[in-house]
């Protein structure tokens, strides 16, 4: 049975957290760099994306940067955007700070970060949450049930998480000479199957059920392997289209509804292609908006540009640029050891 949290175990934000308004920077006065630059600091804003952090700055000296294990929340733009910020950072405007009154660990601090951008759905059609921020009411406790799912994912996954490249070799990218290729003539296209909700079975052993979505790679929820492994499509190291043409690769068994279509690879392939192939896909996401919807007779007439070695696809110059990016030790073997 579900466990429902009742009035009296919520509290204020402003009772577990100090709410203040942040640094209140324009980006255009600050000199921006790269990360890895000396004196370089994170400039989170409003954005919704990449942990709220929308560029890197050069430190200002007379200007004090937010602490450290704080949460940033938007109160405006992509209100209620809400993130761990484990580092130092300025924020630009329409941006709060919250810094525990009490120790929380990084742990406690997703959670409530998580919690507070639930709320999002309280200011649509342009209401801000700058006055009422502090008044959202949160859980006064973390249950130890949730304690032990969070701390397990963290220190069974993200402390797995390398930052590594498998490829130590740089490899330029330069798109002055590729190629487009008919979809259909890299893959067969294949439309998803309906599943009303009513037959969504669970058993111990679930796989994902993608269906249309530009979150959580598509993943709605999990249904039964062994009920559907005989009469259904299952795929597996795949990439899907979905009506809205969010695309994502799946490195997993999964099944998908009539609103996905999976791309079943007519070459030699890995993940790392495959996942070369998403971001392109990616690209031509902005042809589909505005109602208008990428079905299966659409994904058919679709182009995409690749690298080419004599007149055909490149493949290995494709799998070798991602595995010569940043953090591909995360979704490889072994990193590489650069001698040099």
């Amino acid at each position: 049975m579900t466990k429902f949290i009742m009035m009296n175990d919520l509290v204020k934000i402003s009772d577990i957290f100090d709410v203040k308004y942040g640094n209140s920077l324009e980006l255009i006065n600050l000199l921006q760099c790269k990360s890895t630059d000396y004196n370089s600091i994170p400039f989170v804003s409003r954005t919704e994306k990449n942990n709220g952090i929308s560029s890197f700055v050069e430190q200002e000296l007379d200007v004090e940067p937010n602490q450290g294990h704080t949460l940033s929340v938007a109160v405006g733009g992509s209100v209620l955007s809400t993130f761990y910020q484990p580092l130092e950072y300025y924020s630009g405007r329409d941006m709060y700070i919250l810094s525990s009154k009490k120790q929380l660990s990084v742990i406690e601090m997703l959670y409530y970060a998580k919690v507070i951008s639930l709320n999002k759905y309280r200011y649509n059609y342009g209401r801000q949450a700058n006055r009422t921020l502090k008044d959202i009411l949160i859980p006064k406790d973390i249950s130890n049930k949730i304690k032990n799912k969070l701390s397990f994912f963290y220190k069974n996954t993200l402390n797995y998480i390398s930052k590594e490249a498998l490829n130590c070799k740089k490899i330029k990218l330069s798109t002055n000479d590729w190629y487009s290729f008919k979809l259909t003539e890299l893959f067969e296209i294949r439309k998803g199957e309906r599943l009303a909700i009513y037959d969504r079975i669970q058993s111990d052993y679930n796989i994902p059920l993608i269906t249309a979505s530009s979150e959580n790679n598509g993943i709605i929820e999990s249904i039964s392997y062994l009920d559907f492994q005989f009469n259904k499509q299952i795929n597996e190291n795949k990439i899907t289209i979905d009506m809205f043409f969010n695309v994502f690769y799946h490195e997993y068994k999964y099944f998908s509804d009539d609103n996905v279509h999976t791309l079943i690879p007519n070459f030699k392939y890995n993940k790392y292609i495959l996942l070369f192939i998403v971001t392109v896909l990616k690209k031509h996401n902005y042809k589909y908006s505005f109602g208008r919807q990428s079905r299966i007779h659409r994904i058919e007439k679709e182009y995409i540009k690749l690298p080419i070695k004599n007149n055909k696809p490149d493949f290995k110059y494709m799998e070798n640029y991602i595995k010569s990016l940043k953090y591909s030790a995360s979704i490889g073997l072994v990193p590489c050891k650069d001698d040099s």
